[in-house]
């Protein structure tokens, strides 16, 4: 009977000896191993203080909480990794904190540690409401939400729906949710996040408050690591926190999971410091001196010290195309360093950008970066596409090298030129404000004529080319363009033209036409519209003319020499000095005397003469 009344049993002894599978009692079961919780997760931020690179929206944030002006519907945009959904729970800590007294309202700056901001902090608020738009995208997921909008908050005071990749959900769902968007009940709030933006429709952005979460500087990363590094006691060179900054290209989660892989990967023994080499080995980079390097040795020409670099990357593990990709980010920076001398002491540019790449700079024209920018593009296609992606860069690299040795099209002419005697007459030098002049690209451009103001001029026009360009400056496009491509000119004798429209020119023109030239000059004009053939368009002649430029252009031997050496060149344009806007020959011959119509007069309904009297 004993311990039938017994409040508390006995004892049970500890088991000793082995167990029933031959094993340890006291060792069988240890104690299970705190779960890991990734960088990312240990510190995501927990108020509006924390956020970093976001100051635009955490300053709009705050100043609407102290001002009592939220707003029903929030859309936060951008990359990923910057905070878009760690902002969505900010702010629901924010509506809904009640102060470690229990009395306070809502407030920018969350206590975090009264029962709705722990219980929020730990997503285990039943007012806080987080759906994945991306597995839940129909209207009947939407639905749900809607219902849940008509019952009052079970423990805060507002409740918050938060959205994620809100751009996933349906037509028909986003169409569900208008009008609870538009007018929501007063204890509800939504925030939406979304890295595509132009999927959202506009009804829907409209209803809501914007904010554009941007990325985040290369300093404030490297920064930023740099303390969750001292935080973690974990040593990272200045050069490996910029190598991971650099590789997450804006986004806070992707360099601190970099982060994390660094510390990961580090001699725990020794606990040294991780080191940029390690992160190059890591990220499967080229070293940033190789790049250099490689640089270095395609502006100098040598595909050899080119190609030994490319090999020492390969054995090191390195991507070619990635490498390619390095070269090509270097360009920009030293074509940036190059036109914005300023960059040369920015802090946002990593040390050796500021030291080596500045002096590489200086070596380096802006055309020859171009040049090798452009073959880099094409290239690294290729490479990305071929069999043999090192093969594929290789060749590049070589082409590269090689290209270094090729003058520029300027420098070409140049050299042409200057054998040149004075029986091949070379082109005349280009007079400022027109002319042709040639381009990287293997064509002859040429530049825009000028119209000279009518002020300039004789207060009369001296030809109906005059007339054309008087209307021209007068910004009467859609006349001017009649009187170019839809009119003949048969006789001129101002203050009388005798034109033959074409079909296509419209009926008021004679009249607009007379209008103008009289408030111009203060003089009546009568504009006669008659059968005769007349003269070619302008835009006729001005063809007629180009037409004629272009083949005595392809026959000097100064352009034949360049179509030569340029395969696949051509003549784009050709502008001769001392022609006009229309690619005529500038005239300032006196009217022509008045001609009579022909020999014959013709019938009456062949000329109609329209004056304008005001």
């Amino acid at each position: 009977m004993s311990g039938l009344f017994q409040d508390d049993p006995p004892a049970q002894e500890a088991p000793t000896g082995p167990g029933l599978f031959g094993d340890d009692p006291a060792t069988a079961a240890p104690a299970a191993a705190p779960a890991y919780r990734v960088l990312a997760r240990r510190y995501r931020p927990t108020s509006f203080a924390d956020l970093i690179g976001q100051d635009a929206m955490v300053r709009t944030l705050r100043n609407a909480f102290a001002a009592g002006r939220v707003a029903h519907a929030f859309m936060l945009t951008g990359v990923r990794g910057v905070g878009k959904t760690t902002t969505a729970r900010i702010i629901a800590r924010a509506l809904n904190c009640t102060g470690p007294d229990g009395n306070g309202g809502p407030t920018a700056d969350p206590c975090g540690v009264c029962p709705n901001c722990v219980a929020i902090l730990a997503d285990r608020h039943p007012d806080v409401v987080e759906m994945d738009a991306a597995s839940r995208t129909g209207v009947d997921d939407v639905r749900e939400i809607i219902e849940a909008t008509r019952f009052r908050p079970m423990q805060a005071r507002t409740k918050v729906f938060v959205i994620d990749e809100v751009h996933m959900l349906s037509r028909n769902a986003f169409n569900a949710l208008l009008k609870t968007l538009e007018e929501p009940p007063p204890h509800v709030k939504f925030v939406f996040a979304t890295t595509e933006l132009r999927k959202v429709p506009i009804t829907v952005l409209s209803r809501c408050q914007r904010f554009d979460l941007r990325r985040v500087r290369l300093t404030e990363l490297a920064a930023h690591f740099s303390r969750i590094a001292a935080a973690e006691g974990v040593q990272v060179d200045p050069a490996a926190l910029d190598l991971i900054a650099r590789a997450a290209d804006g986004s806070v989660r992707d360099g601190l999971s970099l982060l994390d892989q660094a510390i990961s990967q580090r001699d725990q023994v020794a606990g040294g410091t991780i080191t940029a080499a390690q992160v190059t080995d890591m990220l499967g980079l080229a070293d940033r001196d190789a790049v250099f390097e490689l640089l270095d040795a395609v502006v100098s020409g040598n595909p050899a010290a080119a190609l030994a670099i490319t090999e020492r990357a390969h054995e090191h593990g390195a991507d070619m195309g990635t490498m390619l990709a390095d070269l090509l980010e270097l360009v920009h920076t030293l074509a940036r360093l190059k036109t914005v001398p300023e960059l040369r002491d920015s802090p946002e540019l990593p040390e050796a950008e500021r030291t080596r790449g500045v002096s590489l700079a200086n070596g380096i024209s802006v055309p020859a970066l171009a040049r090798i920018w452009q073959m880099l593009l094409k290239g690294l296609g290729e490479t990305e596409t071929a069999p043999d992606r090192r093969a594929a860069a290789e060749m590049v690299l070589i082409r590269l090298c090689y290209a270094t040795d090729l003058p520029t099209p300027g420098d070409l002419v140049r050299r042409l030129s200057a054998p040149a005697s004075a029986a091949t007459a070379p082109i005349a030098p280009v007079p400022s404000g027109g002319g042709a002049r040639a381009i990287a690209g293997g064509g002859i451009v040429a530049e825009p004529a000028v119209f000279q103001p009518m002020s300039a001029r004789k207060p009369v026009p001296a030809s109906f080319r005059d007339v054309a360009a008087l209307v021209a400056e007068r910004r009467e496009a859609l006349l001017h363009a009649h009187l170019v491509h839809s009119v003949h000119l048969v006789r001129f004798a101002p203050p009388v033209i005798e034109l033959r429209p074409q079909p296509e020119a419209p009926r008021d023109l004679a009249p607009r036409l007379a209008a103008l030239l009289q408030q111009v000059t203060e003089t009546r004009w009568t504009i006669a519209l008659s059968a005769e053939r007349g003269e070619p368009t302008l835009a006729e002649q001005g063809t007629a003319a180009d037409a004629t430029r272009r083949a005595a252009a392809a026959d000097h031997p100064l352009v034949r020499a360049i179509l030569e050496a340029f395969p696949g060149a051509r003549i784009e344009a050709v502008h001769e000095a001392g022609t006009d806007a229309y690619g005529l020959p500038a005239s300032n011959a006196a009217p022509r005397p008045e001609q009579p119509l022909s020999d014959e007069e013709p019938a009456d309904d062949a000329t109609s003469l329209a004056e304008y009297d005001e």
